[in-house]
């Protein structure tokens, strides 16, 4: 049995989600669209994805049953539920949506129609996360009681070829690569109750240096350096900084958990890889630990695959809409936190991801 898939949004994200329904056999690529036909006839030859076409035509394509949401930020939930109503299952890319309402109106119509809906990031489901994870939860570090958390970097200006969305409504650092944190956060530790925060907006006007719109001015509509508080419900209290304010590099890891009895340092979310360190309590230094699951880098898209998996077994599938809704209350609710001074006490809560299993190989899920 295979699962059609239909890939809405050929731009730079797509080669990962393209390579990885080359990659597990239960997903059958059927069609990519694009809004712009000969980027999506440009991505079908390099992929040989037999239907280049636009969006509508694929959303109509009986052979498609989970539409893939690659388009830009404020267009996921738009796309979500033309899919919904198109009757397909869909995963998104983070974010979920822009606003609460939006992700609310798109769980609702899903559970309408008896429909899937799931959202990146799925890097959490990678060798590195999941590794952490397994030695979080066999006690290796104690009780996580704090950690850090940061996201750097000077903006996307310098290297994406229209980087105008990341500094517009759905874009900035929190929004952008906030969701990499707060997943792999949850995959860890479970939901969040309370998040207080600040923010500010450095610079108002931005210079393109990327080619093809080098020299372009953009304005920023949203802040770019946010620092947040997050009180999990299991105790633990994080600080997460993301911030394209940082141009002179920094020295900060990526997540650093606090436990009971040691530290622990979790590879960058944003990949499926990386290095795990590790100290435990009375020993001097950190020392790197081996990965204990498989998907290494290279591994996006295996959401996609997993949400296929659970559609035809009737499990739940892990990158699911429940988490993403969760991040997406804890992004809005910082912003909201730094302008009326006040800690945020959350209303959603999800579950923690089933573990995946470390002893299956790549491109293969349990049922």
């Amino acid at each position: 049995m295979t699962i059609g898939i239909g890939i809405i949004g050929c731009g730079a994200i797509s080669n990962a989600y393209f390579n990885a329904c080359k990659r597990f056999p239960l997903l059958k690529l059927v069609a990519g669209a694009d809004l712009d036909l000969e980027r999506a006839k440009a991505k079908a030859v390099e992929h040989g994805v037999g239907k280049p076409c636009l969006p509508d035509q694929l959303l109509a394509d009986p052979e498609i049953q989970i539409v893939v949401n690659l388009t830009i930020p404020r267009a996921h939930a738009e796309i979500d539920l033309k899919a919904l109503n198109a009757g397909k299952h869909v995963f998104s890319e983070k974010p979920f949506a822009l606003t609460r309402a939006e992700g609310e109106a798109v769980v609702k119509l899903a559970k309408q129609k008896g429909l899937r809906v799931g959202c990146a990031p799925d890097t959490v489901m990678g060798c590195g996360v999941q590794s952490c994870r397994k030695y979080l939860d066999d006690g290796l570090i104690g009780t996580v009681v704090g950690g850090s958390a940061f996201m750097l970097c000077g903006g996307h200006e310098g290297w994406h070829p229209s980087p105008e969305f990341y500094y517009d409504l759905g874009g900035g650092p929190m929004f952008d690569m906030g969701p990499y944190y707060l997943h792999a956060l949850i995959t860890l530790l479970g939901p969040v109750k309370r998040v207080s925060g600040a923010t500010r907006t450095t610079w108002k006007e931005r210079t393109i240096t990327s080619e093809p719109k080098k020299g372009s001015v953009m304005k920023v509509a949203i802040p770019t350096h946010i620092v947040s508080v997050l009180e999990f419900a299991s105790g633990a209290v994080i600080t997460l900084t993301t911030s394209f304010d940082v141009r002179g590099g920094h020295t900060m890891p990526n997540i650093e958990l606090y436990g009971t009895e040691g530290t622990m340092q979790v590879p960058d979310p944003n990949g499926t890889g990386g290095p795990i360190m590790i100290s435990r309590r009375n020993l001097h230094g950190l020392v790197e630990y081996g990965r204990t699951h498989p998907y290494r880098e290279g591994s996006r898209g295996v959401g996609v695959a997993d949400m296929a998996q659970a559609i035809t077994t009737g499990r739940k599938h892990r990158a699911n809409e429940e988490i993403a809704m969760h991040a997406l209350d804890i992004m809005q609710a910082v912003h909201e936190a730094s302008d009326t001074g006040k800690a945020i006490i959350l209303t959603s809560t999800c579950e923690r991801p089933a573990a995946m299993r470390a002893d299956l190989p790549d491109w293969t899920l349990d049922g």
